[in-house]
């Protein structure tokens, strides 16, 4: 597929709110404004907007979500412990959406959740990022640095229904430190060996959608990797979420890939193919999570293991092994 690089700042939206055809397609910093993706804005019903983070540290994975789509504001927080597979958790899912805070642009503002037994707090200047979740039994405080030049992938997919669309940033191998308290027990979030990925998300979805989504960080062979893949959701709109940055580098896969893998027995290796890159993920545990509130609904398989393959361009040539991340399908009613 040929993709359009985005290389200056521009709307996502057109001043009555439409999609704005000059923002479709990708770029290596998140130069979109998604300031028309919010409360009254149209489309009613139909804005989402999220901040999703994840660290992986050596002992422990760490997550959090502050959402506002709409009509309600959900919520996360999620500790788990690699050596014990014991987790701590929190949802929550307030209807209608209030005591929520998200930025009109990335990095902007904080991101903001107060709940029942949930505070998350997302603050970012420049060169870092803090995360602070806290839950019953269990909180984390970390912060995220940003290398200088380092690349992500911002997108802009366009639905087959022009009053649909999303603009994501997929922000991954960024270094982290801090630290995680568990049932009183303070742990490292030590600083060479953690890795934190961000998905930042704004747009108007349909009602029905299915997408995969797998992510890795990590050195290899002395060079610090991050994979991007994904797949379902942007089929056929002529744009792909698809890239890996190689020392902050970001190296776009134009290609549609191909993903092989078994819900009835998700802890199979998952396998990426396409466009240069050859990727599997061994899973180790499997996250997964189910909602039904009627119009709300979700079915989520989050498969958590270490990455490795070799990906070849005309400009790149890589083999890794040993990349922490994820892989995931995910089917949702919102």
């Amino acid at each position: 597929m040929t993709e359009r690089e985005l290389t200056e700042p521009v709307s996502l939206t057109l001043p009555d709110g439409r999609l704005n055809p000059a923002a479709v397609g990708w770029a290596r910093h998140p130069i979109v404004d998604t300031s028309g993706i919010g409360p009254g804005a149209r489309g009613r019903g139909r804005n989402k907007r999220w901040e999703y983070w994840n660290v992986i540290t050596p002992t422990h994975i760490l997550a959090l979500t502050v959402s506002s789509i709409d009509y309600a504001a959900v919520h996360g927080v999620w500790i788990f412990d690699c050596a014990t597979q014991r987790s701590w958790s929190r949802d929550t899912t307030v209807i209608p959406a209030r005591g929520v805070e998200v930025p009109g642009v990335l990095g902007a503002g904080p991101a903001r959740a107060r709940a029942k037994g949930l505070r998350i707090d997302i603050d970012t200047d420049a060169e870092t990022t803090r995360l602070r979740a806290e839950i019953p039994d269990a909180s984390f405080d970390v912060t995220v640095h940003r290398p200088d030049g380092h690349e992500c992938l911002a997108v802009v997919v366009p639905f087959r229904n022009p009053a649909r669309f999303q603009y994501t940033v997929k922000d991954l191998a960024l270094p982290a430190s801090g630290t995680v308290t568990v049932d009183g027990v303070t742990h490292a979030v030590p600083a060479g060996a953690s890795w934190a990925v961000l998905d930042h998300g704004r747009g108007r979805w349909p009602y029905d959608v299915r997408w995969n989504w797998g992510a890795g960080s990590g050195v290899s062979e002395g060079r610090i990797l991050g994979l991007q893949v994904g797949g379902q959701w942007t089929d056929g709109t002529g744009v792909t979420e698809n890239g890996v940055i190689i020392d902050g580098r970001l190296h776009k896969i134009h290609d549609e890939l191909r993903w092989d893998y078994d819900l009835t027995d998700p802890l199979r290796p998952w396998r990426v193919t396409g466009g240069g890159l050859d990727a599997t993920l061994e899973p180790f545990y499997d996250k997964r999570s189910a909602t039904n509130l009627g119009v709300l609904s979700s079915r989520t398989d989050q498969c958590f293991g270490r990455w490795s393959g070799t990906f070849r361009t005309d400009e790149a040539a890589v083999s890794f092994d040993g990349i922490d991340g994820w892989a995931e399908d995910v089917h949702n009613r919102w």
